[in-house]
């Protein structure tokens, strides 16, 4: 067992691990027990009722924050010719295409997300070892290889994020900051929620939404009630 410190131990008294909160008063109780000197992330694990080694029933999309995740993302989009100059127009930070991939062989990720146009992702998967052992790749399903360059980058600057099903059959997602509101955290959990049950494989039996728990960065988990998500 890790060992907490005195900060985490007094916070920890805050929150009842045996009582499932509702939404509400989850997020009000994760935010009061925060006590980091930074800005935590709040972030939300979500257990579903999913056999996470059946193909059929990987849960992985996108959805995009009503009010962000708190944190400006760096955005790479590979591109050239007009593509490129719309990237740069839409906000990318940073926008190229061979010089770019050099680059990142050379040992570069200052960017937290990749966009491609299609008639690029023959370059691009040469870096598949690279970005994807980062989960940076680009991906048709996250959205991130598209002509619509301007919706792409537009769309992750105002804080759409990518959630997928890890091997323990769990979401995790950011849900935003601590010094968010709490209507603005139980708004983005909320969006997250109803978006993970519109990815519900059709294959999927029994209870989907499982088990809610949000936490941040240092601090204690809630459990929250997933009656009013289903």
């Amino acid at each position: 067992m890790a060992k907490h410190g005195k900060k985490y131990q007094e916070a920890a008294k805050l929150i009842d691990n045996e009582t499932v909160y509702e939404p509400a008063e989850a997020v009000q109780l994760v935010k009061k027990a925060a006590t980091a000197k930074f800005d935590e992330t709040v972030e939300a694990a979500v257990r579903l009722g999913v056999d996470p080694r059946k193909q059929d029933q990987a849960v992985r999309g996108v959805v995009v924050l009503p009010h962000g995740t708190g944190k400006t993302q760096r955005v790479l989009v590979f591109a050239k010719g007009d593509k490129a100059k719309e990237a740069e127009a839409a906000g990318a930070d940073f926008v190229g295409d061979l010089d770019m991939i050099n680059k990142i062989q050379q040992g570069w990720f200052d960017f937290d997300v990749c966009v491609a146009t299609p008639d690029m992702m023959s370059e691009v998967g040469k870096l598949g070892r690279l970005l994807g052992g980062k989960g940076l790749m680009p991906n048709p399903k996250a959205g991130t290889v598209t002509f619509d360059v301007t919706k792409a980058v537009q769309e992750i600057k105002a804080g759409k994020i990518e959630y997928r099903l890890d091997k323990a059959g769990q979401i995790h997602a950011p849900i935003g900051k601590v010094s968010f509101s709490e209507e603005q955290l139980n708004e983005n959990l909320k969006s997250l929620l109803e978006a993970l049950n519109r990815a519900k494989p059709a294959s999927a039996k029994g209870v989907y939404l499982k088990g809610i728990a949000i936490s941040s960065t240092m601090g204690p988990s809630a459990r929250v009630n997933t009656t009013s998500y289903k």
